[in-house]
Formats: structure tokens, C-alpha cells, sequence
């Protein structure tokens, strides 16, 4: 089958673009290589897929929306999964306006593309930081969801209901996915265990905001892509027994589903910290800070809608994952 897959030179994407290589699907790759972050690490990526059969690239920037139009002609993907996107919660207060070109005017193109081009299923990454305020834990994709604490977290929630507008007006099947601070080898360099490792290994202090009294459902690349290609492959459905007198915002009377993908076991900051310095053999030295704008003090994922529906529950612990990310960390920076 051939998917389009946005955000193809990042973490998430690369994974997922390998992954659906790997079982023998198309994979049309497209991402813009912009400098968030250390652009060689994306290209370093990149060249993993380039060359592999079945692989093709667009360097795009979802902004340009005839760029996608052309795309989309060209290409003719039959599903869509969509992951590119301007993470990063701090970021959001530092450049709002990135936010809003990537993740709001992206996904418009995205979604015109797919209704015009009538794609058979879009999966699309949303975030746990959609949450916000909301302190009933595990967070639960039946909750409502309109309190978010950063920007980010705004245009995560705004991409739901943009989709599920698409998804009624069109009868377009799409699928959202909350993503839990996800981690792995060939990772962000933005993200908390990347930065550790590097400062541990330098000698630098590491910065712990809020005191180290973070929660996070830690949730391990391998699990994010499994999810992802299991809800790719299963097509939305409009849910029978949706009702507007009672709108339960999981499911809706149109193709349209969202899923928690997190490892259901929320680690604390410390825990985390700790596990790091036995991968990577060296104490850190720590820098207790109070915690930032945007940030939340605990995340917890409930998968049952995940489990019920893709028979599929996220389970590699940090003590599996982090020895592999350095691992990896030590291979490819030397």
C-alpha cells in the first residue's frame, strides 16, 4: 500500500516510515529539514530510508499549499499518516506564530489533500499536553479536553477538531493519536533524556524543573509505532451509538476516533533521572529549578480505547528503553 508519511526526517516519522518499509509497504516521505534542531541528526536519518525500495522523498514545507496540492496529484497516497508538526511545549511561547503555519495551516493542507485526493485513512499525531488543566489521572480520551496550558497543546486540539469537521463533512476517516512523551534511539535533541545524556556524559548539570517532582508516561518509540501502524490499519468508523444529547468526544457519528498511545505507568523525574545515570555510568550533577510555563506536573495515559479497539497496550519499561537510547547515543555520537 502506499502511505504518505509527513514528518519523515523526524523521530516519530523516521521510525514509522522504516517500519512500514520493513513489512513492505510505498512510503512517499515529506518533511521541510527546518533547524529546530540539528538538522544533520534529521538528515542523518533520512539517509537510512533513501536508497531502501519503495522510499521517495519530498523536501516540503506543509505551508506551501500548492506544494501540497502537487504532491498529493502526483502521489495519489492511499493513506496518509501525519506527523510533522513544530513540537515542543517552551518553544510555543517563544515562537507562536511557527505554531500556527505548521500546525494549524499544515494540517488544513493535509486535510484538503486528503478529501480532494479521497484518501482512504488519515492517522495523525495530537499530544498528551491536550490535557492541560485536567488533573483526573489516567487521562482519558473520553474526557473533555478544552483547557490546554501552551500553545502547542492548543493547535494539538485544534488539529482534532479540524479533523473531525473533515471527517463529517466528507465522510474523510480519521484517526488521533495523543502521543506520551515518546523516546528512543535517534530521538529529539529538545527532549529530557537526550539533553541528560549528552550534560551527564560532559560533566554539566542537568536542569530539573519543578524540584524533580515530574511525572511522565515515558513511552518507548517501538510502542508509538506500533500503535501507529495498528489504528493506520484500522479504518475509522462512524460509532452507531454516538449520541448528541450525550457527545462523548472519543468517537463521534462521522469516521472519527482518538487514541491514547502512553505506557499506562507514569514515572517520576527522579526515577527517570536515576535510570539514565546507571546507563550511562556517571552521577549527575542537578540543578533544581521551579517548573516552566506550559508544563504539567504529570501525565498518565488510560489505553483502553487503544487496547479495545487495535489490540495493542504499550509495555517496554525505561529500564529496556534508556540503556538502548544510549546505547545508541554513544554509537552515533562517538
Amino acid at each position: 500500500m502506499r502511505f504518505l508519511v509527513t514528518g519523515a526526517a523526524g523521530f516519530i516519522g523516521y521510525h514509522t516510515a522504516k517500519a512500514l518499509l520493513d513489512r513492505g509497504d510505498e512510503v512517499i516521505g515529506l518533511d521541510n529539514l527546518n533547524s529546530y534542531y540539528d538538522v544533520k541528526l534529521k538528515e542523518a536519518r533520512l539517509r537510512r530510508l533513501e536508497g531502501r525500495n519503495g522510499f521517495k522523498f519530498h523536501k516540503l514545507d506543509l505551508a506551501d499549499r500548492s506544494g501540497v496540492e502537487s504532491l498529493f496529484a502526483e502521489e495519489r497516497p492511499a493513506r496518509v499518516i501525519h506527523l510533522a508538526a513544530q513540537a515542543g511545549v517552551r518553544y510555543s511561547l517563544e515562537s507562536p506564530h511557527t505554531y500556527i503555519d505548521s500546525n494549524i495551516v499544515g494540517t488544513l493542507h493535509i486535510l484538503e489533500g486528503c478529501r480532494h485526493m479521497g484518501v482512504e485513512h488519515l492517522v495523525f499525531a495530537s499530544s498528551s499536553s491536550v490535557y492541560g488543566a485536567n488533573t483526573a489521572m489516567p487521562f482519558n480520551v473520553h474526557q473533555n479536553v478544552d483547557h490546554p496550558l501552551s500553545l502547542y497543546g492548543a493547535s494539538k486540539k485544534a488539529n482534532e477538531l479540524m479533523a473531525h469537521t473533515y471527517a463529517h463533512l466528507y465522510r474523510l476517516p480519521v484517526t488521533a493519536l495523543r502521543f506520551f512523551t515518546v523516546y528512543g534511539p535517534w530521538g529529539r535533541p529538545d527532549m529530557a533524556l537526550f539533553l541528560f545524556t549528552r550534560k551527564i556524559l560532559s560533566g554539566e548539570p542537568i536542569d530539573v524543573f519543578n524540584n524533580g517532582n515530574h511525572a511522565r508516561d515515558f513511552t518507548y518509540i517501538d510502542d508509538i509505532v506500533e500503535g501507529v501502524l495498528r489504528s493506520v490499519d484500522k479504518v475509522a468508523e462512524p460509532d452507531g451509538s454516538w449520541s448528541g444529547d450525550h457527545p462523548d468526544p472519543a468517537t463521534s457519528a462521522a469516521p472519527y476516533r482518538v487514541y491514547n498511545i502512553g505506557n499506562n505507568n507514569p514515572v517520576e523525574l527522579m526515577q527517570f533521572i536515576a535510570c539514565i545515570e546507571k546507563a550511562v555510568g556517571r552521577e549527575a550533577k542537578k540543578n533544581f529549578l521551579p517548573i516552566q510555563p506550559g508544563d504539567v506536573p504529570k501525565t498518565y495515559a488510560n489505553v483502553d480505547a487503544l487496547i479495545d479497539d487495535v489490540g495493542f497496550k504499550p509495555s517496554t519499561p525505561i529500564e529496556v528503553g534508556i540503556p538502548r537510547f544510549v546505547e545508541w547515543y554513544r554509537s552515533y555520537y562517538g
